[in-house]
């Protein structure tokens, strides 16, 4: 079994099959990526690499069902459109949530 994953749109799944990763989950609507999520979080896959649209789409979903869990580590990266604005904030939060300093 694979122990990275991807979910996103087809061209980014694409992409990394071709890498090498095998297990990618194309999604179009936001149960999908619920789908998805939960058929890898029930997996023994240790990465998940999602693209930003897609885990903008279910961010509440996430953190709702991820809590404080350490593994699987999300991985957001950007989509064939690039990067999305909430970039900024979602890499704010993290370093407020390790450090517990708000960078302005």
């Amino acid at each position: 079994m694979s122990s990275v994953a991807v979910i996103g749109d087809l061209d980014t799944i694409t992409g990394f099959r071709l890498g090498g990763v095998s297990t990618g989950y194309v999604v179009n609507t936001e149960d999908e990526a619920k789908k998805a999520l939960d058929e890898l979080l029930e997996s023994e896959i240790s990465i998940i690499i999602i693209t930003q649209k897609v885990a903008d789409e279910i961010r509440e979903y996430i953190n709702k069902t991820m809590g404080s869990e350490i593994v699987p580590m999300i991985i957001e990266i950007p989509d064939k459109d690039g990067e999305s604005e909430s970039d900024n904030d979602q890499m704010r939060a993290l370093i407020k949530r390790v450090i517990g300093v708000d960078i302005k």
